[in-house]
């Protein structure tokens, strides 16, 4: 059987690999347009940054290794121009050579990525503005910072690429303005979680433009001026795009073969093409997402090496389905981890989804183990079968375990008030003998049985004004005393039974701390009581969290002012 197999990075390589465990007659080819066939691509950013020091790091197998160990033939800086579906053909150019020929294959594996979206603006051809996909990208960005030594910089885009750029340009001494035409960074985040990543960003001197977009370059001597809406002009010597990225599907779509959402590759669970005998994997293909069964686009490593080896399995006669993309992610912002799988609520109320969501801000493992910290958690469940849609959690230590507990319980069908079940490790300098995601599935339970009841930050603004019900704090006097909302009352919860005569019966309680804890017990006292409460989900600190870099938008923290 003679398989050729168009791109490598991870769903073209974990495909070869698998075909050789799998059969060691199989004639194997890799044509791969990039100078290396199997490189970190998630570690390219912190190449520029020096994080990562030796190039060869970034390269996880050679040609010639491939050859030592599996037997399978790698050609490099090759371009596969055309398939010919009928012949069973594909046309190859090699790039250094400008040699064209074809090679025939019984079975085809197409693995060509995705591509940076580069905007038709003016200026975008100057050399001091880059794109990030390759190791060659790579080594080019870090030639020019490493020649040049650029004190200014501008990343264009908020997602995975572009957050990871600003965070190594601004740790080598650039001085950085990251623009984002959205009002968020990371759309894997809700804005209320990614409130935290901005505090974050802004912290360390960057600057971040929101709500913004790039209408051109133009040349400025060594420099490029970046034209932003609202006639704003940013001068700097080095320019990031990192707007997002488009399937590499044209080879795909020239052959005749079916093509999905956004031009992505349509493939089948067996990763099948509409072609027989063509497979495709990685970035260039839809996919269905677990948790609403749409059709999706998520380009991620782990993904694309499943589905590498999904393929593999299939043509080597092994039934092998591909059960769909969860998005589970996680991002390194200077010391501050940010995660997130399934959907966010955003997601949720377009799908309209009835969900529910708990916000809860638990310490990194045991209170009383010196070093935790508080980290932020977002769940989001459908409310009337208590599934699981998505969480997204912020914070510092132990945010990557939890994220990935909650992912696994997500694909093993568990419900939401299940995670209060789960039995996980617990030591004190790891976690809380009530783990967070215990927590969560605690706090998802009582709503379900209706123990307690939320109301949420959304809400605020109607309820500030309404005569009908009672706003009341129970957070300590001093607590209160340093920041509270208009409109709330106080009463220190451990006072509340000996002042119920204060709060009038009639009137629903709107309750609120500093986390919704000393709220939840306040609200289990007064429903008790006979009173209708209700607790604000995320507390305080939440609220803090959220409108204070509502505010902070269009202005720039102090430059070593830490956000935790």
């Amino acid at each position: 059987m003679k398989i050729v197999i168009v791109g490598g990075v991870a769903g073209g390589a974990s495909a070869a690999t698998r075909l050789r465990r799998l059969n060691e007659n199989a004639q194997i080819t890799v044509f791969e347009r990039s100078g290396y066939i199997s490189y970190a691509n998630c570690g390219l950013p912190y190449y520029v940054g020096g994080v990562i020091e030796d190039p060869e790091e970034l390269t996880l197998q050679t040609p010639e290794s491939f050859w030592d160990r599996f037997r399978i033939d790698v050609r490099t800086k090759h371009e596969v121009t055309k398939i010919d579906i009928d012949k069973k053909t594909v046309t190859i150019r090699g790039l250094d050579s400008g040699k064209v020929f074809e090679e025939s294959y019984d079975k085809l594996i197409l693995a060509p990525g995705a591509r940076p979206i580069r905007p038709n603006i003016s200026g975008i051809d100057s050399d001091k503005i880059f794109t990030l996909r390759t190791v060659e990208d790579t080594f080019r960005i870090r030639d020019y910072v490493v020649e040049k030594q650029p004190k200014t910089a501008v990343v264009v885009g908020g997602g995975f690429i572009g957050v990871e750029m600003a965070e190594n340009l601004c740790e080598l001494g650039v001085k950085v303005t990251l623009v984002e035409g959205t009002n968020q960074l990371m759309n894997t985040l809700d804005y209320d979680m990614a409130t935290l990543v901005h505090a974050k960003i802004r912290s360390k001197g960057i600057d971040l433009k929101l709500e913004n977009t790039v209408l051109g370059f133009e040349e400025d001597g060594d420099t490029v001026n970046v034209l932003l809406k609202d006639d704003i002009k940013v001068k700097a010597d080095i320019v990031l795009m990192a707007v997002g990225v488009a399937p590499e599907s044209t080879l795909a779509k020239e052959a005749g073969i079916k093509l999905g959402i956004k031009n992505s590759i349509e493939v089948n669970d067996k990763m099948e093409t509409s072609v027989p005998d063509i497979y495709a994997v990685g970035d260039a293909v839809q996919v269905k997402h677990v948790v609403t069964n749409s059709d999706s686009l998520i380009s991620l490593a782990g993904p694309a090496n499943k589905q590498g080896r999904i393929a593999a399995d299939n043509i080597c006669g092994i039934e092998s389905h591909y059960k769909g993309s969860l998005g589970s992610s996680v991002i390194k912002v200077f010391d501050m981890t940010a995660t997130s799988t399934g959907i966010t609520e955003k997601i949720a109320k377009k799908e309209g989804i009835k969900y529910d969501k708990v916000i809860l801000s638990p310490m990194s493992h045991a209170g009383y183990y010196p070093g935790g910290q508080i980290m932020t958690m977002k769940v989001v469940f459908e409310v009337d079968t208590l599934k699981i849609l998505g969480a997204q959690i912020v914070g510092h230590g132990g945010v990557d375990k939890r994220i990935d507990v909650i992912a696994t319980a997500i694909s093993a069908g568990i419900k939401a008030n299940e995670l209060k079940d789960l039995d996980l490790a617990y030591a004190p300098p790891y976690s809380s003998a009530k783990d967070p995601v215990n927590m969560a599935g605690f706090m998802i339970e009582n709503i379900s049985k209706g123990i307690v009841k939320q109301f949420y930050l959304e809400d605020l603004d109607s309820l500030k004004d309404d005569d009908s019900i009672t706003l009341l704090d129970v957070r300590t006097l001093g607590e209160y005393n340093k920041g509270h909302i208009e409109g709330f009352s106080h009463i220190p919860v451990d006072d509340l039974r000996d002042r119920l005569s204060e709060i009038d019966k009639s009137k629903p309680v709107y309750l609120m701390c500093q986390s919704g804890l000393r709220s939840y017990i306040a609200s289990r006292i007064l429903s008790q009581e006979g009173f209708d409460s209700y607790n604000f989900a995320g507390g305080y600190r939440f609220y803090s969290m959220v409108t204070k870099e509502s505010k902070m938008a269009e202005k720039e923290y102090p430059c070593g002012m830490d956000i935790q």
